[in-house]
């Protein structure tokens, strides 16, 4: 089951909210240091990750499916995002060179159809970075977060999901491996937590995050142009004429 925007927007208003969105946003930095003159697209409910992007890269907008809802980002005298049917992307092909997609891949209605069109608009030398819950992890288990909601995955079925929808996972991340309560004391503590993650728990992060390219298929190999046989009358002797009209048919190279 997917959450509404409005949920969405109210969990990153807590203080676990916003710590998840510090520490998941530290992976994606690690991973994509600049943007620098490219353009960033955020689909599902990325916008609190959208925002270290901002006077960065060229352009970054956001996309928000229609069944979750959208709301205002990031001010009401300057939005950014849009609402769309999530097969029904309203951009160009290859139009986009970064897409972030978070609270989108767990939730998706019509899976194989929604990345088809995140494979359509991303460019030829584009990156997406798919952030999913850890089935492995407490945050999965817990419906009072959105990670606790919709399908989670592990490392080898995203990877393979990714592969069978033409997409090159390229590298692997993790993060928020604090525990999804709301203690000060542990929320205060979150780096030191992520770093022992990192180190010694990453089984147990609460997302697992993939960067994948588009694959793009191309024939290989030297195409041999085959003539084509047709069949041509052969008369017969005169002689066995007299003895039978048939025709014979033979078949030679043109």
């Amino acid at each position: 089951m997917r959450c509404d925007a409005v949920e969405l927007r109210d969990f990153y208003g807590t203080s676990l909210g916003r710590t998840a969105q510090r520490m998941v946003r530290r992976r994606m930095r690690a991973l994509w240091p600049s943007v620098a003159g490219e353009t960033v697209l955020g689909l599902g409910y990325a916008t609190p990750y959208l925002r270290p992007f901002l006077g960065e890269a060229e352009r970054v907008f956001a996309a928000m499916p229609a069944t979750q809802g959208v709301v205002v980002w990031p001010t009401a005298a300057d939005r950014l995002v849009t609402l769309a049917e999530e097969t029904q992307l309203p951009f160009e092909d290859a139009s986009v060179d970064r897409i972030i997609v978070v609270h989108g891949l767990e939730a998706a209605e019509n899976l194989h159809a929604m990345l088809s069109e995140v494979w359509r608009v991303l460019s030829g030398s584009g990156r997406v970075l798919f952030v999913v819950p850890n089935r492995r992890s407490i945050w999965a288990r817990l419906e009072r977060t959105p990670f606790g909601h919709g399908h989670p995955y592990s490392s080898g079925q995203l990877t393979r999901l990714l592969k069978a929808n033409r997409f090159l996972p390229e590298r692997t991340a993790r993060a928020l491996f604090i525990p999804p309560v709301r203690w000060p004391f542990l929320l205060g503590a979150a780096l030191a937590v992520e770093g022992l993650g990192q180190r010694w728990f990453k089984p147990l992060s609460g997302v697992l995050m993939v960067e994948a390219a588009k694959q793009i298929y191309r024939l290989t190999g030297t195409v041999q142009k085959v003539r084509a046989r047709r069949p041509i009358l052969v008369p017969l002797p005169s002689a066995a004429q007299t003895r039978s009209p048939t025709t014979v048919k033979s078949d030679r190279m043109d």
